[in-house]
């Protein structure tokens, strides 16, 4: 064995003793060149007047339908030249087709356009005042910023706040209220007034875009003569609030537009902040409370179990005194025997809680990013991509989760489990989106997932995924385990009969209240964003409600299964599981409360696929509870076991 010189150690402290300063502020260096971008987002883009703004179409999307079309599927003015930016895994699982527009905007010039003259086919009147009907919205995209329409909100103090909802309306429908509109008939908003803001400094050149907000209306233009392609004559223009509006169902529709630009003072690091604004976080902080209340008072009841019940039995069945009088007693000690006595379809059960820790990591993980800001709107689908890829990534935990599982209740089909645990729910969550794809293609929606996206998502479940499953059953098989506390007796013991209250699906159901009710108010929150297309941000109130879910379900399964050994009924490993994966039916209950109560969903397809979203959202969630309440079901049997002394 070779060892240093201490002279040539004291040459190498040395060395380092200089090096560090030179270190230290090539860091600090590299900190101050980080600080100087905007980390949730893209670096910001400095304008010079007179510079050429591009405003790209996103997509058509409605809250009634949730059917996504292309913006040109529709009678719009396209642009000479039609050219198709590149959208990530997310997007297009969103449905979005990102292209050009024929919308022409300066910097700092305010000015009226004409866009174009479309004549209809009776087809696209058709097409046009149905997507009018089903109250679809428009999306456009300048400087990364999502156009908006600008809403004025009254604050429970009195104040008024501004607020932004995503994207402009289509048309709308005429009533008695709107003059010069007939009831029922839909109008098509063909006038934008572009309302863009933007941001001065003498920190950097030119100006910086802070703000995209549209103002739709409907105006039936007028013109002298024959069209003119070059040169048009409009006699509508000045617009005026007398001039009638413009049904969707005419010969021709002539579109226009025009720029106003406004000063603001947002800093360009702040622009997206009315955008993600989410009412007054008081709702948070009470959800935040009423589930803390929950943990409280199932953290009591532990305290109680663990402390003072359990301390007291622990002491009775140890006391040698008492031994021949506790033979005749009935207790959770009695199944010692039997407790840790493989329970039936192990495999499945092992399977489940794989792909259990699997949707828990991602959750932490993705999560934990978006809590960060690394997961930034100004992304559009990073969130749904960055899921996507965690899921996969997680495929170890899963993997070594459910090998050590299935080690531990005597398995010994190592493959058929891994197998499971890769491609059971995967696979048929992937099959049950496949079905639904033809429905969506079948409505000529760009929702439809295209065949080459299909493939991507095959070889990342196939080529990632699963061998990251199989790694990580390797590595959970080969792990040793401990030896367990109690023998299993040959003969199983038979299970008394069980008070009404502990018996099937009320002992379940009773053990998925508490878990659901934790995130219940949180919940409201995010299904608005999903099914009404809001933005949600606030991942800091969501990682709280988190982990206040992880500590509900632990505690609620450890009660449940204590009073379950102790009524002498040592088949407490499915229990565990579904006590606490009942909060998925919960959910998926709830799901239907929803849909009567606040959406306004149109036709059967869009209604199916809102069924069968929340179905495979609820299935997951209910794994997922699950396997946090196994987890801590198995580590309490431990834990008093092997504090019980046995002959």
């Amino acid at each position: 064995e070779q060892r240093a010189a201490p002279g040539a150690n004291i040459v190498a402290l040395h060395s380092l003793a200089r090096t560090m300063p030179r270190l230290a502020a090539r860091a600090l260096a590299l900190i101050a060149s980080a600080q100087a971008f905007y980390l949730p987002g893209v670096a910001p883009r400095d304008y010079m007047d007179s510079d050429k703004v591009e405003i790209r179409v996103h997509k058509l999307s409605s809250p009634r339908t949730h059917l996504p079309f292309d913006y040109y599927s529709l009678p719009f003015c396209r642009p000479d030249n039609l050219v198709k930016q590149a959208e990530n895994l997310g997007e297009v699982l969103h449905g979005a087709v990102i292209q050009n527009s024929p919308y022409e905007v300066f910097m700092g010039r305010s000015e009226f356009r004409i866009a174009c003259r479309v004549e209809l086919t009776k087809a696209q009147k058709i097409t046009l005042s149905q997507r009018v009907r089903q109250d679809y919205r428009v999306h456009l995209i300048m400087d990364n910023l999502p156009a908006a329409t600008k809403m004025i909100a009254e604050m429970a103090d009195g104040t008024k706040k501004d607020m932004y909802d995503r994207g402009f309306r289509l048309g709308f429908l005429g009533s008695k209220d709107i003059p010069g509109t007939e009831p029922t008939k839909p109008y098509v908003n063909n006038h934008l007034r572009f309302i863009v803001k933007y941001h001065r400094s003498d920190t950097f050149p030119g100006s910086r875009i802070v703000g995209f907000e549209v103002e739709a209306y409907s105006v039936k233009h007028t013109y002298e003569g024959q069209w003119d392609e070059k040169s048009p004559k409009l006699t509508s223009v000045p617009l005026r609030p007398d001039l009638a509006p413009m049904l969707a169902w005419s010969n021709e529709i002539v579109y226009t537009y025009d720029v106003v630009w406004e000063h603001s003072p947002i800093a360009w690091a702040s622009r997206w902040d009315l955008y993600l604004y989410m009412g007054d976080d008081q709702v948070h902080w009470f959800s935040i409370l009423n589930s803390l209340v929950i943990v409280l008072l199932l953290s009591g009841i532990v305290a109680m179990i663990m402390v003072r019940t359990l301390r007291r039995d622990l002491a009775e069945y140890n006391s040698v005194e008492e031994k021949e009088e506790l033979l005749e007693e009935s207790g959770w000690k009695l199944v010692h025997a039997d407790v840790f006595r493989p329970p039936q379809q192990p495999i499945l059960l092992s399977a489940s809680l794989g792909t259990g820790m699997q949707l828990l990591a991602m959750a932490v993980v993705s999560i934990g990013c978006a809590m960060l800001g690394f997961l930034s709107p100004a992304n559009r689908g990073g969130l749904l991509t960055a899921t996507l890829l965690t899921f996969m990534l997680m495929g170890v935990p899963a993997g070594y989760c459910a090998s050590h599982t299935y080690k531990a209740l005597k398995g010994t089909e190592w493959k058929l489990v891994t197998v499971l645990t890769a491609t059971l729910y995967p696979g048929a969550i992937a099959a049950t989106l496949f079905v639904l794809n033809f429905f969506i293609w079948g409505q000529q929606s760009s929702g439809a997932i295209p065949f080459g996206t299909m493939v991507v998502l095959l070889l990342m479940w196939f080529g990632v995924s699963v061998p990251l499953v199989f790694a990580g059953a390797f590595f959970g098989f080969k792990a040793k385990l401990k030896d367990p506390p109690c023998r299993t007796n040959e003969i199983p013991r038979q299970v008394p009969e069980q008070a009404w209250y502990m018996v099937g699906a009320f002992n379940v159901l009773m053990g998925g209240i508490l878990p659901f009710g934790a995130i219940f108010i949180e919940l409201f929150f995010i299904m608005t964003s999903v099914w009404l297309q809001r933005f949600y941000y606030v991942f800091g109130f969501l990682a709280l409600v988190l982990l206040i879910l992880i500590i509900t379900c632990a505690e609620m399964a450890i009660v449940l299964c204590y009073f379950q050994l102790c009524n002498e009924n040592y088949l407490w490993q499915w229990r565990s599981f579904l006590n606490t994966g009942s909060a998925g039916l919960f959910l998926f209950g709830y799901s239907f409360v929803y849909f009567s109560s606040t959406l306004e969903i149109m036709g059967f397809v869009s209604t199916m696929l809102y069924f069968s979203y929340m179905f495979i959202c609820s299935l997951l969630f209910g794994v997922t509870t699950g396997t946090i309440g196994f987890v801590a079901s198995w580590w309490f049997v431990l834990q008093i076991y092997g504090a019980v002394k046995v002959d």
